[in-house]
């Protein structure tokens, strides 16, 4: 794979509104408890990017809030929760203070330029339809430097699972030299990468 599809405009409006349909009507799925292993595993994603104290970080595709407790162990200076699901959204609130929530496609975000350290977006890169779109804006809203983490507690098969029923379409998750070439012209360097039968982490490096 040499570089994401750019789908026409009707096609992401239409797999957006289906999966905003479908995670709004089954969000309370996403709480705790956790699968054995799953909270070990997010331990290991939000450690990835090795936050400092202070910094800014945005998690895309962040549901009920997964992650946010295990970001706030890092004393961020602010936390950002975006997710196409306002139902998602509202009982992320409900679990956790101190978040500024989005409801919109990370391609859509209008922060400021360059204002984020770190993103992550966990058991969701197959979801986003336009990743062209998505990575022109995350490195747009990167600081240099900034860090972007690509990930799933259960692995790239667990995606294969998923495609079964899935209602739109879902992508795999990139091999370490796909990340390279596809990551590459939006100006970031692949810094770690971990593929594991149960876990997947693809660590990411604003260059500029």
């Amino acid at each position: 794979m040499k570089d994401f599809r750019r789908p026409p405009q009707e096609e992401v409006d239409r797999i957006n509104r289906v999966q905003r349909e479908r995670f709004d009507q089954s969000y309370r799925l996403f709480e705790p408890p956790l699968p054995e292993g799953v909270p070990e595993r997010l331990a290991q994603i939000v450690a990835a990017p090795c936050i400092r104290q202070g910094e800014s970080v945005l998690d895309v595709g962040a549901g009920t809030g997964i992650l946010i407790p295990l970001i706030k162990n890092y004393r961020p200076g602010r936390v950002i929760a975006c997710d196409l699901s306002k139902a998602m959204l509202e009982q992320l609130e409900t679990n956790y203070s101190g978040v500024e929530t989005i409801q919109a496609d990370v391609r859509d975000l209008t922060l400021g330029d360059a204002i984020i350290d770190v993103v992550f977006i966990n058991a969701c890169y197959p979801n986003i339809a336009d990743k062209a779109g998505a990575f022109t804006n995350i490195a747009r809203m990167l600081k240099p430097a900034g860090r972007m983490v690509v990930s799933h507690p259960l692995g790239k098969a667990f995606v294969e699972t998923l495609k079964r029923g899935a209602p739109y379409p879902l992508d795999d998750f990139p091999s370490k030299s796909d990340a390279t070439n596809l990551f590459n012209p939006y100006g970031f360097k692949v810094k770690a990468y971990v593929d594991e039968p149960e876990l997947y982490i693809l660590t990411l490096m604003k260059l500029n």
